[in-house]
């Protein structure tokens, strides 16, 4: 499966700090010191809707991720996954009389369309659930003769407590992680498992749906952790640098796919931070496919608001804190875009370079871009009262915000 193009980074005049990012599993801010090469997996969509501002947000923060990392002169290996196959897809396809993968290869098209116009930088490996199902197979038959692994009527099921790092990544008791299992597509109350909290790695075929050759698992298809953890495994290896996605997959996604990948190579940890993006309202409530109180990017393009505002109501809020989408935030985002794009318009200006410094200082500690933002406003209005003699600032700050922020002027 292949991403989308990316836009170029701009180089910039001497060197970005290393990351100081909030980790889940310690609940604290931890310095990120990767090698030459910064290691990344980001989880994707289940591709049945199109991209809301939900996504949009979280892929926004682990962009960011990325250009702090290449403004210190590091490459960064950046994986991403596609659950291309998944119960809500199947059921979004059965309700609208259409074939699964014409609408998995319909949305992700959608998708990458998205990525594209808001300028985030694509993954090196951009891999479908479907296409992994090779390199899963021998993971789950793995786990099952560890002995972490057991079949229940025909089903394979992950035992929790063969780990015994399982918990650390979120942190929760047992009773919330029960709850959030059965909210967040487990089956706790499933009789004969081991433990409630034990998810599916390998699910038997089912009637009316499609299934694959499971060698010794027999037909079937794979449980949404294990996937993750075998393209993850498979680009990366253990002790990569960042696990990202939103809040909501702390538990059970990433905690369960540390321990699988801890149990399959005896390592620990599978990350060295579990990063998390908080999670965008609308009228009250997280937006969701199943509550359907979506805004979505590809609406907000054929509307003609230019994508360089979508990008600033995002960098506008913290990439931690949950945030509700209104008109009105939209409306500030035009607005400073307007005027950004005026002050670099200008044939010179307040000189720039305290102001790139003050952006790399804000990004590097635990992404503020709501502080960059704020650092870009006021250096525009200098520009706008009293201008300035340096007729190379304008073009410094613009590729200064472009290429720390993503935003084009």
């Amino acid at each position: 499966m292949h991403a989308w193009p990316a836009s170029e980074v701009p180089a910039l005049p001497g060197q970005g700090r290393d990351l100081r990012i909030h980790d889940t599993a310690t609940g604290g801010l931890v310095t990120l010191d990767p090698g030459p090469v910064a290691r990344i997996y980001v989880c994707g969509i289940t591709p049945y809707d199109a991209t809301h501002m939900g996504h949009a947000a979280t892929y926004n923060a682990f962009d960011l991720v990325q250009r702090v990392w290449l403004d210190t002169k590091r490459q960064v290996h950046y994986v991403q996954n596609v659950t291309d196959v998944d119960d809500p897809l199947l059921e979004r396809a059965e309700r609208d009389g259409v074939d699964w993968v014409a609408l998995a290869e319909k949305e992700t098209t959608l998708f990458r369309e998205d990525m594209t116009a808001l300028r985030m930088l694509p993954p090196r490996h951009y891999i479908g659930a479907v296409e992994a199902i090779p390199g899963i197979v021998p993971l789950v038959e793995r786990l099952r003769d560890l002995g972490a692994a057991y079949e229940l009527e025909g089903d394979i099921y992950f035992s929790v407590e063969s780990d015994p790092h399982f918990g650390q990544v979120s942190n929760l008791d047992a009773a919330a992680m029960r709850l959030l299992s059965a909210e967040r597509g487990g089956d706790p109350d499933r009789p004969g498992k081991k433990n409630p909290l034990d998810p599916m790695l390998w699910m038997s075929a089912r009637e009316g749906e499609p299934s694959w050759d499971g060698g010794s698992l027999g037909r079937g298809r794979p449980g949404w952790h294990i996937e993750c953890v075998a393209i993850a495994l498979d680009h990366l290896g253990m002790g990569f640098d960042v696990q990202g996605g939103g809040s909501d997959l702390a538990f059970p996604h990433h905690e369960m796919g540390a321990s699988h990948a801890q149990v399959l190579t005896g390592e620990f940890p599978m990350a060295k931070a579990y990063v998390h993006a908080g999670m965008v309202a609308l009228d009250g409530e997280k937006m969701s496919k199943s509550k359907g109180n979506l805004v979505f990017v590809s609406r907000l393009r054929h509307d003609g608001v230019d994508p360089a505002a979508i990008r600033l109501t995002l960098l506008a809020h913290h990439y931690r804190a949950d945030w509700e989408w209104t008109d009105q935030v939209l409306r500030d985002a035009v607005d400073r875009l307007g005027r950004w794009r005026a002050a670099v318009s200008r044939p010179d200006g307040p000189s720039a370079d305290a102001l790139v410094e003050e952006i790399r200082e804000a990004l590097a500690h635990d992404l503020d871009a709501p502080a960059a933002l704020a650092a870009v406003d006021r250096w525009a209005a200098r520009q706008e009262a009293e201008g300035g003699t340096d007729p190379g600032a304008p073009g410094v700050v613009t590729r200064a915000v472009d290429a720390l922020l993503g935003v084009a002027l």
